[in-house]
């Protein structure tokens, strides 16, 4: 019976064409749902277009009423550029907020009105989010703006559409089994798999998380729930000098 709990269901995904992306395609559809997905890489059965631009996301819209006449489930998953506070313009931290908040916005806003009641979003956002690395300001920006516009839509669309998001930790998009300290250093041991990511997402949808709304499950292996401090787990702070 779970392999047809969405059989019939519409399903939309932004950058389905590789990683996360395509492994979330590919769980709907082995569980009958009927998928459209845009994406800058052609790829046969995808609508093929960059979703920064405006008129391209309008396009898609039209496309996607063309052929189904709702949308249950909308999930966006675009990743926004990774550029540091050194080296990132002006025009490039634009254009990850334009894809990592932006285009996710005015898309919710061209399909909202054609989703039913029960239906759901799921935005993929980051753990980065919550934490960083150094020179990573406009990828860190664009998922923040994506997690708080989680819950503020989940509170606009209260009583017809759940609206939730995902922070994945470290993802392989390949799916290798990575071993050594990359593995052993996460708790649960391993790295996770774009599948996990994807699993994570079905759930949201499906009527089993009938009760969660504005909320973000961090997928991470809980990375982002071990506390280390120097000379802990065999690591050791070698003292990073500020800049002048």
């Amino acid at each position: 019976m779970m392999e047809s709990r969405f059989k019939g269901k519409v399903v939309v995904v932004t950058g389905g064409a590789r990683g996360i992306g395509q492994a979330i395609v590919q769980a709907f559809l082995r569980e009958g749902a009927v998928v459209h997905s845009i994406d800058r890489t052609p790829v046969g059965g995808q609508f093929h277009g960059d979703i920064s631009d405006k008129g391209t996301l309008e396009r898609f819209a039209d496309y996607v009423l063309g052929e189904s006449d709702r949308v249950d489930y909308l999930i966006h998953n675009v990743p926004p550029l990774m550029r540091g506070i050194d080296s990132c313009s002006y025009e490039e931290f634009a254009l990850s907020l334009n894809l990592g908040a932006l285009a996710p916005f005015y898309l919710t806003k061209l399909l909202a009105p054609h989703m039913p009641a029960g239906g759901c979003i799921v935005n993929i956002s980051s753990t980065r989010d919550r934490m960083s690395q150094a020179q990573t300001e406009s990828y860190a920006a664009a998922k923040g703006a994506l997690s708080a516009l989680t819950h503020a839509m989940a509170v606009s669309f209260a009583g017809k559409l759940r609206v939730n998001s995902v922070s994945p930790g470290w993802i392989d998009p390949h799916a290798a089994d990575i071993k050594g300290p990359d593995a052993s250093q996460q708790p649960c041991g391993r790295v996770g798999t774009p599948a996990d990511i994807a699993a994570a997402v079905l759930f949201l949808c499906s009527d089993e998380a009938g009760f969660i709304t504005g909320e973000n499950l961090c997928v991470d292996g809980g990375m982002t729930r071990q506390m280390i401090y120097h000379g802990d787990e065999g690591w050791h702070y070698d003292g990073r000098v500020p800049k002048e």
